[in-house]
């Protein structure tokens, strides 16, 4: 799936958008293995059940899910390893310092390809209440319905 001027998306966070109020968003690059870039630039990645730690001036990601490459043999990594994000220090401090103080919260989005290199997209979120997530699923039903109804006058 092509996304914005020359990325290829390989993996959303939809549950995210649900679960959290997205303030700022930050592109990462991730250190990987090569097998692991042949594996995600074949689509087999996943951060569904993805985290973000930040400790001691570094920001890993937890949980990230990279199938082992198929024709990688003693090559491949850990498919759940730690990963370390590649972020300015100005960033990972600015990120620490909201986490600790505000009480945000550091998802990662999705995970896509430009130019070449793997991108991870992070964000700043702050938690819903479950009011907060009853609005937002009403307020897609009702786009959904009006959308569909004005399909509907068109034929």
């Amino acid at each position: 799936m092509q996304t914005g001027a020359g990325e290829k998306l390989i993996a959303n966070n939809k549950k995210a958008y649900h679960e959290y109020f997205i303030e700022e968003k930050y592109e990462a690059g991730i250190a990987l293995y090569g097998t692991e870039v042949k594996s995600i630039r074949l689509g087999q990645c996943s951060i569904k059940e993805a985290y973000i730690q930040l400790k001691d001036g570094e920001a890993l990601i937890l949980g990230m899910n990279v199938s082992p490459y198929e024709k990688g043999n003693i090559f491949n990594r850990d498919p759940l390893r730690v990963r370390k994000l590649l972020l300015h220090k100005n960033e990972i401090r600015k990120l620490a310092q909201q986490v600790k103080v505000d009480g945000y919260t550091v998802v990662p989005l999705r995970v896509y390809l430009t130019k070449g290199l793997v991108k991870l997209e992070i964000g700043l979120a702050k938690g819903k209440k479950i009011y907060d997530k009853r609005e937002s699923i009403a307020r897609k039903d009702a786009r959904r319905d009006a959308e569909r109804n004005y399909k509907m006058r068109l034929r």
